[in-house]
């Protein structure tokens, strides 16, 4: 039979529409083949090692690293399994775009984690590798090559970012593709604290479905979308931990409460209370499931340990430096002072007669006071040859010590519980008192460094960049202005503090005496058209490098309103050389 004009032109109609449908098929086996949970990403390097990380949601066998020239070294991982990760009604991921679509409850999220020591490394000298994973099925899963090496020799200069509070931020994703764009690949990441929100939350570690997780961010598989006037950019974050070791502080955020004792996970992260409170209302049974654990922080990073601290507070040389990583941080509390909120300053008024509520104003995770175990190992670290010889000496905690932020107020202190009574002897507040003149950071940490020569602390927790210099030239530098931030207390905009309690708590400025340093290339300008001296912007993000080889620490500033503007560097300064 002859074919029409019009039977020719359907039947190659129905031929693309088939070819369409087998291509669109061919993509979706692709993009639901077997993955690899995160890429690969380097821990802990020695002079001759380093340990290769990596997660996958099978438990598998034969996970190994294949390095060297033409990838022909194998090293066997370790398989272990994260107890503590879940999902919950507030996760984002996977089909649940909206609370409690498919979890009501927190749910415990099978992952494993892969670690393989690789050996034999020459120093300053980087080599390829690759990770591959089989599943249970006999599929292998392999990452790309990307390069390795053992930690640097002293004189080797480097590049360190500087990062702090992620928490899948909006603009943490285009912070860390800029990272890469402007300055390449960096030699070691310095992390000071709060990576993500709620530390058990699985998804905000690996694959939370709005695309700004942490381990894609930092390893160039983010998928962030911002908003630049009606056009919608993505930003991918950046290929970073793959090549360069990261060095962990403990943030707020990696804390975790009271275990399964509550709804969800952001109300169990919510729910810390003290050692000493959970010992005397519960005993010494599951000590930490009554009060805070960094259990699910501890399982996923490979980091220096300390006798005394074990991954929660450590040392460690790299190159030219001698990092100290301290665990300062405390719970953070609301300021707001409604009565119906339990807060820095007051308990809520329903829970009065209910301690077990109670969420003990802003208490304290590590205990850093002269005298504490922490304070003691720091004292002994300050005084050891490797502290000592080390060309630049570089402090690293959460909380800050100087800040314009909100966080810095009240003071780091124990709080002082105030019960307040009526005639009757009913209660009429539960409020708490933090002592200027006790806060620890100021009154016993910072003259420890001070005597110890340090030359730069550096610090997060307020989601801002400001910098102080004291008396002696000590550096001070919080560059958390990463994913958002929630303002400064300059000018006209003050911190909300109580009024009429016994400390006076300041409003304005830094509470601990120092003057903030102007940028010195390009600050930003106020609306008086004055320059400022802070970043604290929901539109400009910032992130700072430390290059060893000069002394300097640089800060970058973009705006993710405007993609097509440069990155620009505002400030550099130098650290003295001792």
């Amino acid at each position: 039979m002859r074919k029409t004009p019009r039977l020719a032109a359907v039947l190659l109609f129905v031929i693309c529409l088939t070819l369409i449908s087998m291509r669109s098929f061919g993509e979706t086996i692709m993009t639901s083949a077997p993955q690899l949970l995160t890429d690969p990403f380097l821990q802990l390097p020695t002079e001759t090692s380093v340990q290769v990380v990596w997660f996958t949601e099978f438990a598998g066998n034969n996970h190994s690293v294949a390095y060297g020239e033409n990838l022909v070294k194998t090293a066997s991982a370790n398989t272990t399994k994260l107890t503590r990760t879940r999902e919950d009604q507030k996760s984002r991921v996977a089909n649940q775009t909206q609370d409690g679509q498919v979890y009501q409850q927190p749910v415990q999220r099978e992952i494993w984690r892969h670690e393989a020591e690789v050996t034999g490394l020459t120093p300053n000298l980087r080599v390829p590798y690759r990770v591959t994973s089989v599943r249970e099925d006999g599929e292998s899963v392999s990452s790309d090559v990307f390069t390795l090496a053992p930690t640097p020799k002293p004189g080797t200069p480097l590049k360190i970012l500087l990062t702090s509070d992620h928490q899948l931020k909006p603009m943490t994703a285009a912070n860390l593709q800029k990272v890469v764009e402007t300055v390449g690949r960096v030699d070691g990441v310095w992390f000071a604290g709060d990576l993500v929100n709620v530390s058990d939350r699985a998804s905000e570690w690996f694959d939370d479905n709005r695309g700004g997780a942490l381990f894609p961010g930092l390893q160039g598989r983010a998928n962030y979308q911002m908003n630049s006037n009606g056009v919608k950019i993505t930003y991918t974050g950046g290929q970073i931990i793959q090549h360069a070791p990261m060095f962990t502080a403990i943030g707020n955020h990696e804390v975790m409460g009271r275990f399964a004792r509550t709804g969800s996970l952001g109300d169990e992260f919510d729910d810390t209370i003290p050692r000493a409170v959970a010992q005397e209302l519960y005993g010494e049974k599951s000590l930490k499931d009554n009060s805070f654990n960094t259990d699910t922080y501890e399982e996923i990073f490979t980091l220096p340990q300390s006798k005394a601290g074990g991954k929660t507070y450590y040392a460690v040389s790299f190159g030219d430096v001698r990092l100290v990583v301290l665990y300062i941080t405390n719970m953070w509390r609301t300021p707001n002072l409604n009565v119906k909120i339990r807060g820095r300053y007051q308990e809520a008024e329903k829970d009065f007669y209910d301690p077990e509520n109670w969420g003990y104003g802003q208490h304290i995770f590590g205990e850093i006071a002269e005298g504490s175990k922490q304070y003691n190992w720091l004292v002994q670290e300050l005084n050891s040859p490797e502290f000592k010889q080390a060309k630049y000496k570089v402090v690293m905690f959460h909380h800050p010590p100087h800040t314009l932020g909100d966080n810095i107020v009240p003071p780091y202190t124990n709080p002082i519980p105030i019960i307040e009574r009526d005639e009757n002897s009913n209660i009429k507040a539960v409020r708490y008192e933090y002592p200027q003149d006790a806060d620890y950071i100021i009154r016993d940490i910072i003259p420890l460094l001070e005597a110890a020569d340090v030359q730069f602390v550096f610090y997060g927790h307020s989601h801002l960049w400001n910098r102080f210099i004291s008396s002696s030239g000590m550096h001070f530098l919080e560059t958390s202005n990463v994913g958002n931030s929630y303002g400064a207390a300059w000018g006209d905009k003050k911190r909300q503090v109580p009024i009429g309690y016994q400390e006076n708590y300041t409003e304005i400025g830094d509470p601990n005496g120092l003057e903030p340093v102007l940028p010195t290339i390009a600050p930003l300008l106020g609306e008086d058209g004055k320059p400022m001296p802070y970043i604290a912007s929901n539109d400009i993000t910032v992130f700072s490098i430390f290059d060893t080889g000069s002394g300097t620490i640089s800060s970058y500033r973009f705006d993710t309103k405007n993609p097509d503007s440069e990155v620009l560097k505002f400030d550099e300064f130098k650290l003295k050389n001792l």
